[in-house]
């Protein structure tokens, strides 16, 4: 016994060790009983910090590693939340946000201060105040959405980009009316505020993807990365706080600033994602929990007054938000659920608002006692709205967000062709095959973790006895790159009488429908490749006898890709096609891999070719491609270097390829190559193979 005589059990728990474990045990087993239950993982975690917080059994007090932690897990909410969001679409649909952060601040700011004033019998100004705390929402139930897949759906955007604007609003408005309250507004309070946000902003949205961009070019180590990710989350954060603004402002705009920097195919994406689902968001929520105070339901009639009436206008008025917002732009019922449901929670801006307009004292009523301009009753009032508010969101969020993200699934069951992706990858340089991995990520379906091979073939005519060593280091190199971004890659070791045989025989096992190569590494010191027939690029400066072998006798949608810069780093993808392209019998292969990478990474794509083909690109009916992807019309393909004014620093030129005396095939594409030498060096660049109608293989069609 005296081994144990030393611990500590008394309440609450003082003991680091033993609170940290408790908490883990309640996110462990959270899940486990909660889906027998039907309960909404979120409500659970709240409901769990209301048991084992102060106000219930008292085994964890809401200390400071607590609130460090919760306010950690809101902002990552925040974060993931900009991160998230399709900016193309959002840019699309920010006018959308805009009317939807008017509605759901107008609406309940207004019937807030009809019920502060004429219900309740306020004063005017707790009345607007307490109308704040009607118009803040806390997107507590985004996890929902991120989990089921539809973060990018339109109803989740418009919710979004709607939350930032009412909380800035009603933020703003709880300075203002604090100010007036107690006589400080002048002139100079409205210049100081306006100058600051305004900094803030600038500082933000402009200077944030700068760094970052300058930072992930220079450090590719993932610890260093993921370190740099959170000290901008909370840098952002505190320039909000310094501007006057609520930092969930601040971290909400740094996700929106590095959105085009962390693609979310990419390990760094998962690696952002996992740990704050793991751990962050789950401390946020428990920490929640602990505010709630049962007791307050018995505790006098005012604050049960007040709470009902909170309750009842909030979901009301956040209704008649979400209602107005659906039919205005036409969106489904389970849209308008889940856009109910995201703005129904009031957390953080709420809690906010209600301190700081708590600790603001009037002056002494006729007993000494302080008058405050929102009273304890309402201080109370918030504890239960915030439950009852939890509990409507992930319930409403949840029935949504499923019947959506059920309905995508039916949708893409039917567009999505039958064959699934398989895609080889020939890894032989340990420098480039993370670059190599990370492209092959990045073109295909976000949602499927498989498909994805590394072939490291040797030679049997080599007598290097360390080729097979070299060769299972890199294949680790490759399954540790997909498995960072929570893939999995199927490892494969092949001797054959030459490499070119060995892709081409796993190619026809594994029924590849691509193949990713690197470029091949020119010797100056080495002859020129003779010309094979029909493969343009193998005269002089060329790509290689084994790709050129690969392309003669395999008929498989192929990407020769030279990466300059990460491919996370890249700004655009400028993509040039050629006449009749859509007459090759492997277009629509390689246009769903465009339009893959366009949606998985975000980034500006911009597709050169002849008007005719432009119209079999273009976005209409039964056809569609991301907003992030632009057309321009191009007919220099006998002056393929002027390019080079249409290039900018970080721009990655594509080109798309024909055999020769196919429908597609223009003479200039055999000195392609020695252009990419010559003209475009220090650029990435791919060449861009297709599926040929009547080519070698015409099986891999």
């Amino acid at each position: 016994m005296l081994l144990f005589a030393h611990i500590d059990l008394t309440l609450p728990l003082e003991d680091p060790i033993l609170k940290f474990l408790l908490i883990l045990v309640i996110i462990l087993a959270a899940p486990l009983i909660l889906n027998k239950l039907k309960i909404p993982y979120l409500l659970g975690l709240i409901i769990a910090g209301a048991v084992i917080g102060p106000h219930g059994l008292n085994l964890v007090l809401r200390d400071s590693s607590i609130i460090l932690s919760g306010t950690a897990g809101l902002l990552y909410i925040m974060f993931l939340s900009g991160l998230d969001m399709d900016m193309s679409d959002f840019g699309r649909n920010s006018w959308r946000s805009l009317v939807f952060g008017l509605y759901t601040f107008c609406v309940p700011l207004g019937l807030g201060i009809l019920a502060g004033y004429y219900i309740l019998g306020f004063s005017i100004y707790s009345s607007i105040l307490l109308a704040g705390l009607f118009a803040s929402q806390t997107l507590i139930a985004y996890p929902i959405v991120n989990r089921l897949g539809i973060a990018r759906d339109k109803a989740v955007t418009i919710a979004v980009g709607g939350t930032v604007i009412t909380d800035t609003l009603a933020l703003l408005l709880l300075t203002v009316i604090v100010g007036m309250a107690t006589g400080n507004v002048d002139d100079m309070f409205w210049w100081r505020l306006g100058i600051s946000v305004i900094i803030c902003i600038v500082i933000i949205v402009f200077l944030f993807p700068l760094i970052a961009h300058w930072f992930f070019k220079q450090c590719s180590d993932s610890v260093s990365q993921y370190i740099f990710v959170l000290a901008m989350v909370f840098f952002g954060a505190y320039l909000a706080h310094l501007a006057g603004l609520e930092p969930i402002i601040g971290a909400f705009l740094s996700g929106m600033a590095l959105n085009r920097l962390i693609p979310k195919t990419s390990p760094l994406m998962n690696r952002i994602e996992f740990v704050g689902n793991a751990i962050f968001i789950p401390f946020f929520l428990i920490g929640v929990g602990m505010l709630i105070d049962y007791r307050a339901f018995f505790r006098d009639w005012e604050s049960l007054e007040v709470a009902a009436v909170m309750i009842a206008l909030i979901t009301v008025a956040k209704y008649i938000a979400a209602w107005l917002t659906q039919k205005s732009f036409r969106l489904s019922k389970d849209q308008r659920t889940v856009i109910f449901g995201l703005s129904s929670a009031h957390v953080a801006a709420t809690l906010a608002a209600v301190m700081v307009g708590y600790n603001v004292i009037l002056g002494e009523d006729a007993n000494g006692e302080p008058i405050r301009l929102l009273n304890e009753s309402v201080l109370n009032g918030t504890i239960l709205m915030i439950l009852a508010t939890c509990i409507v969101s992930t319930f409403a969020t949840q029935r949504g967000a499923h019947n959506i993200a059920m309905n995508h699934a039916q949708d893409e069951d039917e567009k999505t062709p039958t064959r699934e992706d398989h895609i080889l990858i020939p890894v032989a340089n340990d420098r480039t095959v993370e670059e190599l991995v990370s492209f092959s990520a990045m073109i295909k379906r976000a949602k499927d973790p498989n498909g994805l091979y590394a072939l490291h073939a040797i030679d049997n005519r080599a007598e290097d006895p360390n080729s097979e060593k070299r060769g299972l280091k890199v294949l680790d190199i490759a399954a540790k790159s997909a498995a960072a971004g929570d893939m999995y890659l199927q490892q494969l070791m092949r001797y054959d009488v030459n490499i070119s045989n060995a892709i081409i025989s796993v190619a026809r096992e594994r029924n590849i429908t691509d193949i990713v190569m690197g470029m091949h590494q020119r010797n100056p010191a080495m002859t020129a490749i003779p010309a094979i027939p029909g493969i343009p690029g193998t005269s002089g400066p060329g790509i290689g006898r084994m790709v050129t072998d690969v392309l003669t006798h395999s008929n498989i949608t192929t990407f020769i890709y030279s990466p300059a810069q990460p491919i996370t780093t890249v700004k655009r993808h400028l993509i040039v096609i050629p006449e009749r392209a859509e007459k090759e019998a492997g277009f629509q292969a390689w246009v769903r891999r465009i339009r893959l990478m366009a949606e998985n990474s975000g980034t500006k794509v911009i597709l050169f070719a002849a008007e005719s083909t432009l119209e079999h690109l273009r976005p209409r009916r039964g056809r569609r491609m991301p907003a992030n992807v632009g057309f321009v019309a191009f007919d220099r393909w006998d002056d393929l270097p002027s390019l080079e004014h249409d290039l900018r620093d970080d721009d990655c030129l594509w080109f798309v390829m024909s055999r020769r005396d196919r429908v597609s095939y223009h003479p200039a594409m055999s000195r392609i190559p020695g252009y990419l030498e010559q003209y475009f060096a220090g650029y990435s660049h791919v060449l861009l193979y297709p599926v040929q109608a009547g080519a070698t293989e015409s099986r891999y069609m």
